[in-house]
């Protein structure tokens, strides 16, 4: 009951302060998977590879920046699936026309999703290599509309070898990038209503098993 308690404080904690950061969560599992021939193909196919880990690596990552398998989790450096989730709040001083790009070293190749639909998709030898010169070589996304609300970005990528870093970022109305991160400036994801009717329900349920409690130590 008390764990119960701190989950729906720590909830009314976040969704009642004025953060100003993104979400990120990094995950990898294993994956012999070669190149894909769309963007949902490399959805599934990471998918699946996380539900037939027995062990996938999953952590939630202060900055979009110098994320590897190796780096992150001192995991291996070959056989990777890749699936990175950024979730964040955009105020409505914030809504307009994004860039976004990522630098990934994804072997063979991988996707990006805004809110569940395909930004786009590469299946060629992926490798960064720190510079976005190289338009083949990493994912960039130009005058991306997003408007204000809360937002997901996901990258799904497959690599054979050799789990270089990856790096996350978005331009807003032009005024420069930013890497995601937990100081980017971007409002926290705000839960939706849902979320507040389970939690004053939960409350409810508290209040009325606490009197029922007193009511029974009285009598």
């Amino acid at each position: 009951m008390h764990t119960f308690i701190k989950t729906l404080v720590v909830a009314g904690i976040a969704i009642g302060g004025a953060a100003q950061a993104s979400q990120i969560t990094f995950e990898t599992a294993s994956s012999t998977a070669g190149p894909q021939v769309s963007a949902n193909d490399y959805r599934s196919v990471v998918n699946a590879a996380f539900a037939a880990d027995s062990i996938p690596k999953s952590t939630a990552v202060a900055l979009y920046d110098n994320l590897s398998n190796q780096n992150v989790f001192g995991g291996s450096a070959m056989d990777i699936a890749f699936r990175s989730t950024i979730a964040f709040g955009v105020a409505p001083g914030q809504a307009g026309t994004w860039d976004l790009r990522a630098g990934v070293d994804f072997g063979n190749g991988g996707a990006v999703f805004l809110d569940g639909l395909a930004l786009g998709y590469k299946s060629n030898d992926m490798w960064w290599a720190g510079s976005y010169a190289d338009t083949t070589q990493s994912f960039q996304f130009p005058s991306v509309a997003i408007g204000a609300g809360n937002h997901q970005l996901q990258l799904f990528g497959l690599e054979h070898c050799c789990d270089g870093p990856q790096q996350a970022q978005f331009n807003i109305n032009g005024t420069g990038f930013t890497t995601f991160g937990s100081n980017d400036g971007l409002t926290a994801a705000v839960p939706e209503p849902e979320t507040y009717a389970l939690m004053l329900a939960g409350l409810a349920a508290i209040g009325a098993t606490t009197r029922r409690r007193r009511a029974g130590k009285a009598a």
